[in-house]
């Protein structure tokens, strides 16, 4: 049922495959699929990549992520325009990579343009984000906030633009719904604490810790994010 997939290819074409098995109708509604750990092994691709994929499809209103029990094929819609296009967009994992590249060097660069007004300013953005760290919205707009502002100590407009992109794509349908499993005041509260040391690092004018405290914080962002659904099956 399932064919394995190049290596190449990224969660798009998982999400066309599986999606192209439920309109021939060899994925009933109400028929649970196979655990991501499974589907991974099957299609030959990485479980990050399923997770995207499956994220794709449960926007689309086509499958259904219950967690700790499993993925679920949904009733199909009434109408065509109940189903969401997809887009040819970035997934959140290419996303976050991408973040860690590029920003783990935006850190390093801060720590040699080091202001105390800039400093002030991480130190106040820092402040807001504890005290919203149980309203989704405004904790996201605070992390926005404390990495923007460590570009701005920079200088360069092309890179807070660039830094800018990389934002906006957090807001896509795809990573919210992913963020919405998998993010809460716990992570947030990790967020907080891997800010933190980011600030002090950058603080201390230390470019190689600066760097390294932003990769490790984007890594665990990574990392969270791929945590299980919790419908692992037994073998």
């Amino acid at each position: 049922m399932f064919v394995a997939l190049e290596p190449r290819r990224l969660y798009r074409q998982v999400a066309d495959q599986i999606r192209s098995l439920i309109d021939a109708g060899e994925l009933a509604p109400g028929a649970r699929l196979p655990a991501e750990r499974d589907l991974a092994e099957r299609l030959a691709v990485s479980r990050p990549t399923i997770r995207e994929a499956l994220i794709v499809l449960e926007v689309e209103g086509l499958v259904q992520i219950r967690m700790g029990s499993g993925i679920y094929v949904s009733s199909k819609p009434t109408t065509p325009h109940a189903i969401q296009p997809f887009q040819d967009t970035d997934g959140p994992f290419e996303i976050l990579q991408a973040r860690c590249i590029v920003e783990s060097a935006v850190a390093e660069e801060a720590a040699r343009h080091v202001t105390p007004e800039g400093i002030a300013r991480l130190d106040e953005i820092l402040e807001r984000m504890e005290q919203v760290l149980a309203d989704p919205s405004e904790a996201v707009a605070s992390d926005f906030a404390f990495h923007r502002a460590i570009a701005t100590m920079i200088g360069n407009t092309a890179l807070q633009h660039m830094m800018g992109m990389l934002s906006h794509k957090r807001t896509s349908p795809y990573f919210e719904k992913l963020a919405s499993y998998f993010e809460g005041p716990h992570t947030w509260r990790l967020a907080l604490e891997e800010h933190i040391v980011i600030r002090d690092a950058i603080a201390a004018a230390d470019p190689a810790a600066a760097r390294e405290a932003m990769r490790r914080h984007l890594t665990l962002a990574q990392k969270r994010f791929s945590e299980s659904f919790g419908e692992e099956q037994p073998r």
